[in-house]
C-alpha cells in the first residue's frame, strides 16, 4: 500500500518536475486509504525519517524518507498524521516535494537550475503594463524594489519591457542569477526554489524570498498584482479561486522547506 501511495505522490520515469501539476494529477485518482495509525519521525545518521507505525517509510525510489531538520521531518510527519480515512496527495505539498527532492531533483540538479535561469531570462517582473495607470503603478510597487534589490545584491541589472514581447536580458544579469543558483547544492533546497519559481513565474521573487528579502504571502502577491487587478474591477471565478489557493498552499510549502531546511 506505501508503494502504491508513493508512486501516486512522485513523478513518473521521464515526466518533467512540476509538484503543482502532480497535485493537479492526483486529485484525478482515487484515494487510497490510510494504512497506519501513527506517523512521527526518528533521528537516523544526523537526519530525521518519517516513521509510520514506527517503521521507517521511503520514496518510491526507495530511498529513506528523511528530512534535514527535527521541524521538517515534524512538518511532514503532521501531514501524514493528518490524513482520516484517505490519504489525499493534494493536501500534502512538503511531502510531494520532498518525493521530488530526493528521487528526481538530486540526480537531475543541474538541469532543475536550469529551468530557474530560464525563467530568469523572461522574468515575470521585467513585463510591464503601459495602461491602465493604477496597473502600471501597482506593478512598480510590488516589483521595483524586488530589481533594485537584485541589482545592489546580486549585481543584476534587468532590463523592462512593455508588453509582451520578448527581451533579451544582459548576459551579466542572468550570469548573475546562474551564480546565485549554483550556490543552492541542496536537492530539497533546490527544488522548494524551483517550485516558488515556476508557482510565480519569477526566479527573482523565489531568490528573494530565499534570501529572506520577501516573505511568501509578499512575493505571492507581487505574483499576482496583475490577477488581482482584473478581479478587482471584474469580479473573481470560483474555480480559478480554488485553483490559486491550492497553489498557495505548495507555496507556503516550499517557503516552509527554504526557511526550516
Amino acid at each position: 500500500m506505501q508503494d502504491d501511495l508513493s508512486n501516486q505522490l512522485s513523478p513518473q520515469p521521464g515526466e518533467k518536475i512540476d509538484p503543482v501539476e502532480m497535485a493537479r494529477r492526483d486529485q484525478r485518482k482515487s484515494l487510497p486509504r490510510r494504512f497506519y495509525k501513527e506517523a512521527s519521525h526518528r533521528e537516523e545518521n544526523g537526519r530525521f525519517v518519517l516513521t509510520l507505525d514506527g517503521r521507517p517509510a521511503r520514496t518510491p525510489g526507495r530511498q529513506p524518507l528523511a528530512m534535514p531538520t527535527r521541524a521538517l521531518a515534524e512538518a511532514l510527519a503532521q501531514e501524514w498524521g493528518a490524513q482520516v480515512e484517505d490519504i489525499d496527495p493534494a493536501t500534502m505539498p512538503i511531502t510531494r516535494i520532498t518525493y521530488a527532492a530526493i528521487d528526481a531533483v538530486a540526480n537531475e540538479m543541474a538541469g532543475v537550475r536550469a529551468d530557474i535561469v530560464k525563467y530568469a531570462g523572461s522574468d515575470l517582473l521585467c513585463y510591464r503594463a503601459g495602461n491602465p495607470q493604477g496597473l502600471v503603478d501597482l506593478q512598480a510597487k510590488h516589483w521595483d524594489p524586488v530589481l533594485d534589490w537584485a541589482r545592489q545584491e546580486m549585481s543584476a541589472r534587468f532590463i523592462l519591457a512593455e508588453g509582451v514581447m520578448f527581451v533579451a536580458q544582459p548576459e551579466p544579469a542572468i550570469a548573475a542569477i546562474q551564480s546565485e543558483v549554483e550556490s543552492l547544492t541542496d536537492p530539497l533546497q533546490l527544488a522548494a526554489v524551483h517550485v516558488i519559481t515556476t508557482l510565480t513565474g519569477s526566479a527573482l521573487l523565489a531568490l528573494a524570498v530565499r534570501r529572506g528579502r520577501l516573505s511568501p504571502q509578499d512575493a505571492w502577491d507581487a505574483a499576482h498584482v496583475d490577477e488581482d487587478f482584473q478581479i478587482r474591477h471584474w469580479g473573481e471565478d470560483g474555480e480559478a479561486r480554488a485553483r490559486r489557493d491550492r497553489r498557495w498552499l505548495d507555496m507556503q510549502a516550499a517557503a516552509r522547506i527554504i526557511r526550516e531546511g
